[in-house]
């Protein structure tokens, strides 16, 4: 017995030692495997959107959708990949190499969505639709803003264009070859005074919003606010996971609207620590894992209203409550285009769902660069549109009110919109607000000067476009703004 207990206390000796208080750390990757089939179903995500959704070729895809990739599988001229040109569908893979062959199919009216590493091809028809008719009439004869006509006229009187022009090429020539800037709107009182595109691509060109997408939900959750369907502050009311014993028991039942909109929620996170891509909510976006599972089954851990933490799943609980509400599957799917997209002329834009017809609006947003100007003109004009109100100012002064969790981080985020962070006040006019999306898709909205300001990119890397110098650069051209 004296021997056994003497072979532990070498064993327990030699283990590293951890400071008190201190979780070790681990050297190995557990989610190794996950994230791996995260990374070959969002490769088949990015391919199948860019050539079927956005409409590019496959090296276009290679060498801009994919930039950000450390190791894409294959090249543009052939790999472990099947493109069925057909069924306008993407695999990602080859059976029995360990990692599941991860596919995605482009739907009528939503684009591509993911399917879960068990199904094939042949289960495409079980997919969502969105098949309500696209509005009437051809977008290039109808006028600005409901169309895409633009009559060519001067600049109006006041406008530095000499500015202008340099703040567009601030926003195209970057010294970090990782910020590629693939389109740039001024707009001012709903008139454009500049739209530039790189090589590549135009004005029909739709590429994916990202977390530019969250703003698009709060605008669809502010519509049903303002009809009296959903409350701010009242309980969300959802049927959490894990199911606790007595749903008044439950803590997770004093979380309201307004705290998952503001990103503070208490709820555990479960896309911190590098987790996104391994366990988080990239299962739901690239694997095709149920996104909405994926956001109720997270558990308190602090006071809801009482710390700022960036989830994407805190979006997807308010648009799973728009869905619950709203009830009918067919009036969910619809009720994007008959509230927002249509009335705003927004026809290139689609919003994608996950297998279960669950809107991603967290960032599975496809659109151009036009009808994102379209969506910053509404913010920009009170919420008006065509003589009609469409958001009331209440919801606009409710998305550019900093969350109380961020009082003492420089007030910089509201309701799905980001805010001018106090230590930028002094450059930037500080009633700016803005969307913000992965790899560099901005609408900035500055009320002071009437200007909806949209640039898009397919940067990688680090990144880093600083969407607030580009507001900077652009106030140049204008009376007061420089």
């Amino acid at each position: 017995m004296k021997r056994a207990w003497m072979s532990v206390l070498t064993v327990l000796m030699v283990v590293p030692a951890v400071a008190a208080g201190q979780a070790p750390e681990d050297s190995f990757d557990y989610w190794r495997p996950q994230r791996d089939m995260i990374r070959y179903g969002q490769q088949a995500i990015l391919m199948c959107n860019g050539m079927f959704t956005s409409n590019r070729t496959l090296e276009q895809v290679f060498d801009e959708e994919l930039a950000f990739f450390p190791s894409p599988v294959g090249t543009p001229r052939g790999g472990d990949y099947e493109i069925d040109r057909q069924r306008r569908a993407v695999a990602v893979g080859v059976p029995g190499r360990g990692t599941p062959v991860m596919r995605a199919a482009f739907r009528e009216g939503i684009g591509c969505v993911i399917m879960a590493p068990d199904q094939t091809f042949e289960d495409m028809d079980d997919l969502p639709v969105q098949a309500m008719a696209p509005p009437l009439g051809d977008a290039a004869t109808i006028p600005w803003p409901l169309g895409d006509l633009v009559p060519e006229q001067p600049l109006p009187g006041g406008v530095d264009a000499t500015a202008l022009q340099a703040a567009s090429d601030w926003a195209f020539d970057r010294e970090s070859p990782e910020q590629v800037t693939i389109s740039l709107m001024v707009v001012q009182n709903g008139r454009i005074l500049h739209e530039r595109y790189a090589p590549g691509f135009d004005l029909t060109t739709r590429t994916r919003t990202w977390s530019t997408a969250k703003s698009i939900a709060s605008t669809l959750i502010g519509i049903m606010v303002d009809t009296g369907r959903m409350d701010l502050d009242e309980p969300l009311g959802l049927d959490w996971l894990p199911r606790a014993a007595s749903p008044d028991t439950d803590p997770r039942r004093e979380i309201t609207l307004r705290h998952v909109l503001n990103m503070s929620s208490g709820l555990y996170p479960i896309d911190n620590a590098g987790l996104e891509y391994a366990t988080g909510s990239g299962l739901g976006y690239w694997a095709g894992a149920s996104s909405v599972r994926l956001a109720l089954d997270r558990a308190l851990i602090r006071e809801p209203g009482t710390y700022w933490d960036y989830e994407n799943s805190e979006t997807l609980l308010a648009v799973h409550k728009m869905r619950q509400i709203l009830g009918n599957r067919m009036a969910y799917l619809e009720f994007p285009r008959r509230v927002l997209l249509d009335r705003l002329g927004m026809r290139s834009t689609l919003l994608s769902t996950d297998r279960f017809g669950d809107f991603i609006l967290s960032s599975q947003v496809y659109t151009n660069a036009r009808d994102l100007a379209r969506f910053g003109m509404l913010y920009q004009q009170g919420g008006m549109w065509n003589g009609e109100r469409v958001i009331s100012q209440e919801w606009i002064d409710f998305v550019r009110t900093p969350a109380p969790s961020t009082a003492g981080r420089g007030n910089f985020y509201g309701g799905q919109f980001w805010l001018v962070p106090d230590e930028r006040k002094g450059d930037v006019p500080p009633d700016a607000y803005s969307t913000a999306g992965n790899r560099g898709q901005f609408v900035i909205v500055v009320p002071s000067h009437d200007l909806v300001i949209v640039r898009r990119g397919l940067d990688y890397g680090r990144q880093g476009f600083d969407r607030w110098d580009l507001t900077r650069e652009v106030l140049k051209a204008f009376p007061g703004g420089g």
